[in-house]
């Protein structure tokens, strides 16, 4: 039997549904809405978890679109779906109203003209789309609201006339239709984290707040806007007056479930696909986050993992969401680390918890004002989850960690790029000189200081230690490095070489100890093994006859180095 075809990158409810791809069932979100009859619902969640279908599926159940056999079609999509089966209570809502779907996700330009264009054309995009529901019903509106609205589907309005764009469609829907206007907002702060990084912030917000002010605050036209992002952002008064406001993010116990894939989908999804075998590895890489109460799997990973298992069961998992979510807040947390924030990036890596005290009206601005505030960015963007919490003082404080091994690898590869960077940036003459001396103190002692400086992760400690030596050497004109990644006789860790035969080389073995205590011995081992198992032969195969050996053994912040030469 042809299985349907999984929906990496579809975020069109319709397409899903019609091309018939693997719907994991979440129409049970549109009942949790009416129930508790939010008037202006932001929904803050990580980059990915389904914020985009989610909407879209808002505007398919909920959207009047003027046109019979289209509204007959948008519920047509919804047939055999959890919330046909809710009762006629929640069914008798579909194709009620007109809806308006906005997504700010293209907004991430390089200056504030480049962003708000982009914002412009997406705003006269849905105007467009209702262009034949204005035309029809024109004589109901006034002359300046048709041209006015006409201008604003032209791309042709000013940005005033822009901010004030929600308004105007919800009171021209309302004079034709009769009925109030569903209002959905994607993404809502890619603008501003965008504007942050790049030195527009200001203006930005200035332009968020008149939109949203329109269109949420003084609109009488409004049936109920949903809005998405990752983060709440109100102290710039984004949401200034919005009495009427509710905030659901990821500690919320409502609507916990329709974000992410809870376990029983999962594992649904997996036997559907013949893949439980691996269920074990899909778990830890991409489980791990709590929404509310309920432990949640990362659905982009999911699916794209699932989407690999498909074609090959035994294919291994990668970090599929380090190339989707945005990555400068752990880039910028990692080049402003000081001595204590490298300590807790050291603590999380091993495994270990947070205690961290929950700001939800946080601002851009305010990330580096203090760690309490930086920590929160990673815990609402979802690269920190909640293992618990507790109250004290009438606050409350999560015992946060890193969900998961997808999440520990966006840190890993974001800490090696950092330090890539800093040692190109040193000047290593001391240490070449040390190595071509044979004085093992002196490189000890330049090794040390260099790993007091970086963010280190000792589960991957082999790996670790590896790309930082070779980094360090690396940096040399006068050599080349080559790093063995595979163990085995004949294969030393690292071998740097001189491009003339009749020049230096050297053979470098490496130990990761279990304790300071252990290093001496240990980089003696080190040093043995290039012996007993002759690492020199390759060198000495090629041509090379000036060949000197290292032993060195890392713990942590510490190291040792033993020095031999080729001829033992």
């Amino acid at each position: 039997m042809l299985k349907k075809a999984l929906p990496v990158g579809v975020e069109n409810f319709e397409d899903l549904i019609k091309s018939e791809y693997y719907y994991v069932d979440k129409t049970m979100f549109i009942k949790e809405m009416l129930d508790l009859k939010g008037k202006v619902n932001l929904f803050t969640r990580p980059r990915r978890f389904g914020k985009t279908l989610n909407l879209s599926m808002l505007r398919y159940f909920f959207e009047d679109t003027g046109d019979k056999l289209k509204n007959d079609q948008n519920k047509e999509l919804f047939r055999g779906m959890k919330i046909t089966e809710a009762g006629e209570k929640y069914t008798e809502q579909m194709g009620m109203y007109p809806v308006i779907n906005l997504t700010l996700k293209s907004a991430k330009q390089e200056d504030f003209e480049n962003a708000y264009y982009t914002m412009q054309v997406e705003i006269a995009s849905e105007f467009d789309r209702h262009r034949s529901v204005i035309e029809t019903g024109k004589e109901k509106l006034t002359q300046k609201e048709y041209e006015q609205y006409i201008r604003i589907a032209d791309e042709e309005a000013d940005e005033k006339q822009v901010r004030g764009s929600l308004k105007l469609f919800s009171r021209c829907m309302y004079k034709i239709t009769g009925k109030n206007t569903v209002v959905l907002i994607d993404e809502y702060d890619v603008p501003l984290e965008n504007a942050y990084f790049r030195g527009f912030y200001e203006k930005m917000v200035t332009f968020i707040r008149s939109l949203f002010e329109s269109g949420l605050k003084t609109n009488d036209y409004l049936q109920f806007a949903v809005i998405t992002g990752c983060l709440r952002i109100s102290r710039e008064s984004i949401f200034t007056g919005l009495n009427h406001l509710k905030i659901i993010s990821i500690l919320n116990l409502q609507y916990s479930e329709h974000f992410g894939f809870t376990e029983s989908e999962v594992l649904q999804m997996m036997q559907y696909y013949g893949a439980r075998s691996r269920f074990s590895t899909m778990k830890e890489w991409y489980n791990g986050y709590t929404f509310g109460d309920t432990q949640v799997y990362n659905p982009w990973s999911v699916i794209n993992y699932m989407s690999d298992l498909n074609a090959k069961l035994d294919v291994f998992p990668r970090p599929y969401w380090i190339n989707t979510s945005s990555n400068d807040i752990i880039k910028d947390l990692i080049v402003r680390a000081d001595r204590e924030t490298k300590s807790q990036i050291e603590t999380l890596l091993k495994g270990d918890t947070l205690d961290i005290q929950v700001h939800e009206e946080v601002t851009y601005g305010d990330m580096h004002s203090n760690n309490e505030n930086l920590w929160n960015f990673l815990y609402f963007t979802g690269y920190l989850t909640k293992e618990g919490e507790y109250f004290k003082e009438s606050t409350i404080f999560l015992k946060a960690r890193i969900p998961n091994i997808e999440v520990k690898t966006i840190y890993q590869s974001t800490i090696l790029n950092w330090m890539k960077g800093n040692i190109k940036k040193e000047n290593f003459h001391d240490l070449y000189r040390a190595l071509e001396d044979g004085n093992e103190g002196k490189m000890r002692d330049i090794l040390n200081g260099q790993l007091f400086q970086t963010i280190s992760f000792f589960d991957s400690a082999e790996n670790f230690y590896h790309g930082f030596l070779t980094g360090i050497l690396s940096q040399s004109e006068n050599y080349l490095v080559k790093f063995n990644r595979e163990s085995g006789d004949g294969r030393s860790d690292i071998t740097v070489k001189s491009p003339s035969l009749r020049g230096r080389s050297f053979v470098l073995e490496l130990k990761v100890s279990d304790s300071v205590d252990n290093l001496e011995v240990d980089a003696e081992r080190a040093l043995q093994q290039i012996y007993d198992r002759n690492y020199m032969e390759e060198l000495k195969t090629e041509g090379y006859r000036k060949i000197d050996c290292y032993g060195i053994s890392f713990y942590r912040k510490d190291c040792e180095v033993r020095f031999g030469n080729g001829r033992k």
